[in-house]
């Protein structure tokens, strides 16, 4: 990412000798066309689409949706934040989403038909890398909440595993490494964590589908925590009794901790959290430097989940 913090190429290399392999945040698909896009290739729209009140504000701007849409992390598709036009080789049609393992009501849902089923709404949210930057997101979605309601967890379940596609006939950018890494990706919460009110399922941003760069069609969004928590373009959800292995815990647990939640008080093994760039146009040097929040300002949401 970037220099100031984080030599993404350093630490590749650095992992490439320790016979890691290559990096990825989650990247899923099914074999198809694209099935968010418009007749004009436009994204579609939310008609009708509601923001929730109690999440429209975050005393900060909003992110230029162009800056938001085209400085990603999507290894599969490319080292660089710029892998946007790259991602659009990630196929999204016939979608679906398996919800599996200590649950009632285990479920195959159809991306579509999931978005009609639970209620839509659009929520602002401050969004924090681990690399120390920041945005601030109008995401569209859902609770996750109301997808637990619906599969039941049993009393045995205690964690969510979120596991992301991995196709490397797909996977093929610049930079991108198939070996020594534990693909697909993944990622996982306590089941309190994901019944808090905050933890949302994107399916957009914007008022539109989400592109494809940015984790469509569906992504976790957890604000209090680092990015890397929320893995993109899910392909199964699985309920299960203990902590689950996720990916860059997996890697390097010293530096990406499972709860990883957004502390300026923690730094990174290689350099500080106390501090955040505000994503801007520009070089990255002349961004705005603002003092990282504890839960990055979402305190009164979940900090008794961690007493």
């Amino acid at each position: 990412p970037e220099a100031v913090y984080f030599n993404r190429r350093r630490f590749m290399k650095s992992l490439i000798g320790a016979g890691l392999g290559g990096a990825v945040f989650g990247l899923a698909s099914c074999k198809g066309g694209d099935r968010s896009l418009a007749e004009d290739g436009s994204l579609k729209s939310y008609p009708n689409l509601t923001r929730n009140p109690a999440f429209s504000q975050v005393q900060r701007a909003i992110t230029d949706e162009e800056l938001a849409t085209k400085y990603n992390n999507f290894y599969e598709f490319g080292g660089s934040k710029s892998i946007w036009q790259a991602a659009q080789a990630l196929p999204t049609e016939n979608w679906k989403v398996e919800v599996t393992g200590l649950v009632k009501n285990p479920r195959v849902y159809d991306i579509d038909d999931l978005q009609k089923k639970f209620p839509l709404e659009e929520r602002v949210y401050r969004f924090r890398c681990v690399e120390a930057w920041s945005m601030v997101v109008p995401w569209v979605g859902f609770p996750m909440k109301l997808l637990m309601a619906d599969v039941e967890p049993t009393n045995n379940a205690k964690f969510a595993r979120f596991t992301s596609f991995y196709d490397p006939q797909i996977t093929k950018g610049p930079g991108f490494w198939a070996n020594g890494y534990p693909w697909p990706y993944t990622e996982g919460l306590r089941l309190d964590e994901m019944a808090n009110e905050l933890a949302f399922f994107a399916t957009g941003m914007y008022g539109k589908e989400l592109p494809k760069q940015n984790g469509a069609p569906l992504r976790q969004v957890i604000p209090w925590k680092y990015g890397f928590k929320g893995a993109k373009s899910i392909v199964k959800i699985e309920f299960v009794a203990e902590q689950p292995a996720t990916f860059w815990n997996t890697i390097s647990p010293n530096e990406y901790g499972f709860q990883a939640n957004v502390n300026p008080d923690v730094p990174h093994p290689r350099w500080s959290q106390a501090t955040e760039k505000v994503l801007s146009s520009g070089a990255s040097w002349s961004w705005e430097r603002v003092p990282t929040l504890l839960y990055n300002g979402y305190g009164e949401y979940v900090a008794g989940l961690y007493r």
